[in-house]
This record gives C-alpha cells, structure tokens and sequence, in this order.
C-alpha cells in the first residue's frame, strides 16, 4: 500500500515542538500497518524536522538556545534581511536540521525508541501553521 496525505499543523511559536502523537492520530490510514515506513517533509524553509528526545524538555531549549548561539539574528553580513532578523538564520537553521524524517511503522504505529519523538522545529517568532506531506508505505 502506498498513501499520500497533506496535513497542516497548528501554529507554533518559536522552538521545538513534539508532533508524534498529532501526526499519528492525523494518518489514520497508518493505523491498520503490520510494517511499513512513514516518510514526513515540511513544505516550508524557515522550519524543519528531526528526530530526538520525548521525555525532558530541557533537550528541546537546549537545542534552542545552541542554535542560536550558532546561528545569531543580526549577523551583520547577511543580506536577505527584509522579513525579519530571525529570517536568514530560520533558512540556516532549516538546512542544518532538515527537510524530512523517515520513520519505521510497526502494528500501526510509529517505530520509535523509548525516548524518541519526533520534532517540528520552528525557527522563526512568528513562523506561522505548517503545511507537512507524509508519505507512508507499508503492508
């Protein structure tokens, strides 16, 4: 089986966010899988997705608080400046996290690790909702 769908996710403000339980009560069609595999993109270059710690949230702040200290608004250089100070470094942020996840399906529901849960990282104050594609395969 092969499923496509489009879901838009609320808006968030700036950091990371867990969306595992939103996404799999979103893709109802995943829920009658043996296996299979579930592959996730944002539609977007001023927010990304990565795979990383559920329980503590000091993780997610962290993350947060390193990404910025690497990626610093008002970096003099930067030119592509006219959305916003968080603009250029939300694209450089983007790139560094990534586009898309792919994640195992097992009996219907995502295949993580005890402590993993999937991230929408929003890099921008007022990035707005989020327009996600899952594609899913499996049997």
């Amino acid at each position: 089986m092969y499923y496509q769908t489009t879901i838009r996710l609320r808006p968030y403000p700036r950091g990371m966010h867990i969306i595992t339980n939103e996404l799999e009560e979103a893709i109802l069609e995943m829920k009658g899988l043996k296996i299979g595999m579930a592959h996730i993109f944002i539609k977007h270059t001023s927010a990304s997705l990565t795979l990383n710690e559920n329980a503590d949230p000091t993780v997610r702040s962290d993350f947060e608080k390193h990404l910025n200290k690497m990626v610093p608004e008002n970096t003099p250089y930067f030119e592509h400046t006219y959305e916003g100070a968080d603009d250029m470094p939300a694209h450089i942020k983007s790139s560094m996290m990534g586009s898309s996840v792919s994640v195992p399906i097992t009996n219907g529901r995502f295949n993580l690790g005890t402590w993993q849960g999937i991230y929408l990282c929003e890099h921008r104050n007022h990035g707005g909702s989020r327009t996600l594609v899952i594609t899913i395969m499996g049997q």
